[in-house]
């Protein structure tokens, strides 16, 4: 939440009068976009409980993120960069419908993030926000990873259930809060008539799990904070108005544009009454949030109770206002790894876990095809109720056809619902390794790499190694990211395994001591090393990693780089092997 700004005649006194009033307006001025109603109480139930752990490991990783990126998630900062690519990922992977917005008059230029879940009518909108940028001071856990990590677990969870929507559910993640609303107006401002006609509700969520926190309700007595209201009254929480937050947070923006607004609040620096402390507990006397702006706001600043409280909050709201009648029971497979390799007379296993999608679990049989002669698949066990894994054992005899082969892996309930495993086949010991990298000079196009546009390239602005064909990241001199990775089955039976790159990086960043521009080197979900502006050289240098221990898996080569709002830091990648033997 950004600080306040005073303002003259500002009377707290009338706020009672002032929330009727704000009500009023907000429906008096666009009457297309009245008020979602929410249903009663007794249809608590039918939200599903957030798992409080699952929003502490997104928090883990806002911190891990600011910790990389000089402390902070500044809008239009790497670290801001970075968080908005986090959350993005999580959410293309659940397949929200994502798009990043750039506030081009942000003070800090970046990027708002929406994402859509792709059902329900698309003229019946409600809309669920919170800012995803921290003040410069400190990586900003509680100011607002709080909210931001709640939305994101929340959207993953309707994601994961899937029922029947009756209205469509928005998300966004705001940059440049703290420096006056600026994302959100930004967004608002953009939106047609119709558009904003569309919304029939915003929901704020701005630090929501302040360690001395309280329970507080933008506009408590309004239709629109009825939901959440009527979740934290079945607590017996006794809900007060954000006083403090008034005119402070994103929903500001979209009162302004006339549209119905509400949210959740645990408080920020203002202090805690004793009526309050007696009610809620915590300490009268004291700030509801002791680091508020400042480097301490870390994951150890965060009340998990109140922020589970939010959380379920939110839940509830979106199915009170968004989701109708009964789910489909279903469910979904996955194989871990997704390949592997086994030698003749040998046996190699994997995991298969089953996930309830939608409506209530169910038992689901497992088997599996397209195995080659000599190979059989086995399941331990056989049959799971959804929600459950087993394990996959895959033998070969000493006759196996060898090669490399597609296993489909089926679950049969209700449904049908399939995976894939790839298996690769040796002889016996044997190592069937060599160079395992496609295109390792680039001098061949694009294929099979998936890079950025204009990552592969034989620009002479920057030399190659060897040919004429290198991958550029970066170099900008603003804010950007560029990516480059490839897909590698490293096959088993070897005796080493030895991946390597060379690399130059050149800057016009001045510091010594603060890594500005970051390149990161992953296999799969495993960070091998990160360069930064800081080891800035003439010439290419060679890197080399073991990779021993992703043998007979496929596993993506990534690197990553992102770079800052000025100063261009260029990462030049050439040659990449990957030389089993």
């Amino acid at each position: 939440m950004r600080r306040r700004t005073p303002v003259a005649g500002l009377a707290l006194a009338v706020l009672a009068g002032m929330t009727a009033t704000l009500a009023a307006t907000a429906a008096g001025a666009a009457p297309a976009a009245a008020p979602v109603t929410a249903a009663a109480p007794a249809l608590l139930a039918a939200a599903p409980d957030i798992a409080v752990t699952n929003i502490q490991a997104h928090l883990t990783q806002l911190n891990t993120i600011a910790t990389n990126n000089g402390g902070t998630r500044r809008a239009g900062s790497a670290g801001y960069t970075a968080s908005v690519s986090y959350v993005k990922g999580k959410l293309q992977a659940a397949g929200y419908t994502v798009t990043e917005q750039y506030c081009s008059n942000c003070t800090y230029p970046g990027n708002n993030l929406i994402a859509e879940w792709p059902q329900g009518p698309a003229d019946q909108v409600v809309m669920f926000g919170a800012h995803l940028d921290s003040v410069s001071a400190g990586p900003g856990i509680n100011d607002n990873g709080s909210g931001s990590a709640a939305l994101l677990e929340n959207a993953l969870v309707l994601a994961q259930q899937n029922p029947s929507m009756t209205k469509r559910v928005r998300f966004a993640w705001w940059n440049g809060e703290e420096q006056g609303l600026q994302g959100s107006k930004f967004y608002v401002n953009s939106l047609t008539a119709a558009q904003k006609g569309y919304l029939k509700g915003y929901y704020n969520f701005d630090m929501v799990a302040s360690p001395n926190g309280g329970y507080f309700i933008n506009r408590v007595t309004s239709t629109t904070a009825a939901p959440l209201k009527a979740y934290w009254d079945s607590l017996s929480l006794q809900p007060e108005e954000n006083v403090e937050g008034q005119g402070r947070s994103d929903d500001y923006s979209f009162q302004n544009a006339g549209i119905p607004t509400s949210g959740y609040a645990a408080g920020a620096s203002a202090t805690k009454t004793s009526a309050q402390a007696s009610k809620w507990g915590g300490t009268a006397g004291a700030a509801y949030d002791g680091c508020y702006h400042r480097s301490c706001d870390t994951t150890s600043n965060i009340n998990a109770t109140v922020l589970n409280r939010s959380a379920d909050g939110v839940a509830y709201a979106i199915w009170q206002l968004a989701v109708g009648g009964t789910p489909t029971n279903d469910f979904s497979v996955a194989v871990s790894p997704t390949s592997g390799s086994v030698a003749r007379g040998a046996s190699t296993t994997a995991t298969v876990s089953t996930t309830t999608t939608s409506g209530s679990a169910q038992p689901v049989s497992l088997s599996a095809t397209g195995a080659p002669s000599g190979v059989t698949v086995s399941f331990s066990p056989s049959s799971v109720t959804s929600g459950g894994s087993a394990t996959m054992t895959v033998s070969a005899s000493s006759t196996a056809t060898t090669g490399t082969f597609t296993i489909t892996v089926t679950g049969t309930g209700t449904a049908t619902r399939s995976a894939t495993y790839s298996l690769t086949v040796t002889g016996t010991g044997g190592c069937a390794g060599g160079q395992l990298i496609g295109n390792s000079s680039f001098e061949s196009g694009s294929t099979p790499w998936t890079a950025s546009s204009g990552v592969i390239t034989n620009s002479t602005s920057q030399a190659a190694r060897s040919g004429s064909y290198k991958a550029w990241l970066d170099g900008y001199g603003s804010t950007h990211t560029d990516t480059l990775s490839q897909p590698v089955s490293i096959p088993a039976g070897c005796s080493s395994y030895t991946l390597s790159f060379w690399l130059h990086i050149d800057t016009t960043e001045t510091t010594t001591s603060t890594a500005y521009d970051r390149l990161t080197v992953q296999v799969g979900t495993t960070t091998l090393a990160t360069y930064s502006n800081l080891h800035a050289a003439s010439g290419y240098a060679q890197r080399t990693f073991n990779l021993a221990g992703y043998a007979g898996q496929t596993v993506t080569l990534k690197f990553t780089g992102v770079e800052d709002s000025s100063l261009q830091t260029s990462f030049v990648v050439d040659d990449v092997t990957l030389q089993a033997s």
